[in-house]
């Protein structure tokens, strides 16, 4: 049952609870190194969480190539899509970069869905 759960879910919603929790702390350091070039690099939580969205929309994209239940799962992903969505444009603490990419991901799932959705289909049928 909480498979069909889009894992892209828990950005949404970490970046939700940090937002409520701290306000917009998203560009506080995580992280920071001196990199051998001596340049400074700074990993902030936005950053982070933007991390753990690529990493997630890989493993939805994985999640996609079974076909069980792929109608629910792709239902479930555009409901994410909508809801990141419409809190970006009416939100004002989702009117962030951040959050915009990561609402692009949603995005990215549904187009990346459908579409291995369709081949996986188009090589299971087969007329002669």
């Amino acid at each position: 049952m909480f498979t069909a759960i889009p894992f892209l879910a828990i950005v949404v919603v970490a970046y939700n609870i940090i937002v409520l929790l701290t306000g917009p702390a998203l560009s506080s350091a995580i992280v920071a190194a001196t990199l051998p070039s001596g340049a400074a690099w700074v990993l902030s939580l936005g950053d982070l969480l933007i991390l753990v969205g690529i990493s997630l929309l890989f493993l939805e994209i994985v999640k996609a190539t079974r076909a069980r239940r792929a109608g629910v799962d792709h239902a479930l992903s555009m409901v994410l899509f909508v809801i990141a969505l419409l809190e970006f444009l009416l939100v004002p603490a989702c009117g962030t970069d951040v959050f915009l990419i990561i609402a692009a991901l949603t995005l990215i799932d549904v187009i990346a869905g459908f579409t291995v959705s369709l081949s996986t289909a188009r090589r299971d049928i087969s007329i002669n």
